[in-house]
């Protein structure tokens, strides 16, 4: 069966959510959206391309910083409404200079950060 991303369920604004998990340690990395023509060029290029909703135009990971994410494989959720992009990061992959962008827990009623920003990003 061929994939067709028009098969996928976007939301009104023709986004979805694509979570990106590192593909050898399984960690959670970052959550972003993809409208069609990101998930074709994902695909078709294997670097991953999001949709920034801020600037309103793809974002190719890693394109500026260097903090590629390397695709290693694209899953789709039962629902057809969310995305797992497996893959291979080089360097941290949020924004704030963290391997993952879900650096902050909350214990005992208290944030607490997980992890430092990456001196050498």
């Amino acid at each position: 069966m061929t994939f067709d991303p028009a098969s996928l369920t976007f939301d009104a604004a023709g986004l979805i959510p694509a979570v990106a998990q590192d593909a050898t340690s399984g960690e959670v990395l970052m959550v972003a959206w993809m409208n069609a023509d990101a998930v074709r060029q994902t695909l078709e290029t294997g670097r991953v391309t999001y949709w920034s909703r801020s600037r309103q135009a793809f974002w190719i990971k890693g394109e500026t910083s260097g903090h590629v994410q390397e695709l290693v494989d694209f899953r789709v959720d039962c629902d057809r409404d969310c995305l797992l992009v497996l893959v291979h990061q080089t360097g941290p992959a949020c924004h704030t200079n963290r391997r993952t962008c879900f650096y902050t827990a909350v214990r005992d009623g208290a944030e607490v950060e997980l992890m430092a920003p990456d001196k050498g990003a």
